[in-house]
């Protein structure tokens, strides 16, 4: 399954985050993840579903039956940020909106009253 241990990889650098971050998002230990991505042990179906989910896409992607559709820059940071801010806590998804919403109106010449 070489395609397989190839888009866990492209797929964790898609979402700017290390092999060692997608591993404890699906829930598996670094090592076990690694032996996937090296093409060394094949997941079974549980597992596979948790990593799809963990890497946000599709088991039809990661196992090369489909591509995923071409992404711009702009998209592909867009899915970075969400990618990062599911992963926090309420307290500091709110800063971190905050700060985007500033940064967004200061962009668009629009301040919040």
């Amino acid at each position: 399954m070489k395609v397989f241990g190839e888009r866990l990889k492209q797929q964790a650098q898609n979402l700017g985050i290390s092999n060692a971050e997608a591993a404890r998002r699906a829930g598996l230990a670094e090592r076990r993840f690694n032996n996937y991505c090296n093409d060394e042990r094949e997941p079974d179906l549980k597992t596979l579903v948790r990593i799809a989910q963990a890497l946000e896409t599709t088991l039809d992607h990661l196992l090369g039956i489909h591509d995923l559709p071409q992404r711009g820059p702009r998209e592909a940071l867009l899915d970075r940020l969400s990618s990062a801010c599911r992963t926090l806590p309420v307290k500091e998804l709110e800063i971190v909106t905050i700060q985007t919403e500033a940064l967004a109106a200061r962009a668009t010449g629009k301040s919040k009253s």
